[in-house]
């Protein structure tokens, strides 16, 4: 299926949707332009409304876009369908029989995931063929090695030195108005976060922090990947 095609099928089926489901649920926050939208940990899936270890974005080959929740230090993957910022939605919620939290690391192809896992011994693939179902397998050869260099799409170089985890200090995030300079207004502060996201396609952030994943939606930029989807269809 065609990529763009496809795209551009669920961003129209579900354009009015998402205008109108904030009508439904909790007050989403908006900026006085209507640019930001910010989505509380509330306005999301129950899933979504949990702590969580690490953040990862993929996009299938069928044109959807997948957020990765790591949760339960490690015991559980929770997958969210981020193609439409505006009508978030659980794809899946999967246990893993893993060792512990881990860092995802870097892609090893358009349907893998290299993952390293924070006791400093055991690296993994997270196996993203089927989207919705990741599947994790452990590597058993690359054991007490340290940062990793890509060998292009299908390799890499296991370096024997101490792992740096890519866990940062949690902080605190504002979401801030800007749209009148005279008078900047503070949307929200989004507490401890641990691990932040964007998807420069539709100019989504994603924040993870103590109470669950917060989504800072940038409405225009949305509106415009809509316009390019339909064009390249056009096309």
């Amino acid at each position: 299926m065609n990529k763009g095609i496809s795209r551009q099928f669920i961003f129209s089926l579900l354009g009015v949707v998402g205008v109108l489901a904030p009508l439904a649920g909790h007050a989403e926050l908006r900026s006085k332009s209507k640019e930001l939208v910010v989505m509380e940990s509330h306005d999301l899936p129950e899933q979504a409304r949990l702590p969580g270890c690490s953040l990862l974005l993929h996009s299938d080959d069928e044109g959807s876009t997948y957020l990765y929740v790591e949760q339960q230090q490690g015991k559980r993957l929770t997958v969210l369908d981020v193609t439409d910022p505006s009508r978030i939605r659980v794809a899946a919620s999967t246990a893993l029989p893993t060792a512990g939290a881990f860092d995802f690391v870097q892609p090893l192809n358009d349907h893998a995931e290299l993952i390293r896992f924070r006791d400093q011994k055991s690296v993994g693939v997270l196996d993203l063929r089927k989207a919705r179902k990741p599947t994790v397998r452990m590597l058993t050869a690359a054991v007490d090695s340290g940062p990793f260099e890509s060998l292009g799409q299908s390799g890499f170089l296991a370096v024997s030195e101490p792992y740096q985890q890519g866990v940062d200090a949690s902080r605190d995030y504002q979401v801030i108005d800007a749209s009148r300079s005279s008078n900047p207004t503070l949307l929200t502060t989004v507490k401890q976060v641990d691990h932040r996201l964007v998807n420069s396609d539709t100019g989504t952030t994603f924040l993870l922090g103590a109470d669950g994943l917060t989504v800072v939606r940038r409405v225009d930029v949305e509106n415009d990947y809509r316009i390019h989807l339909s064009q390249a269809q056009g096309n």
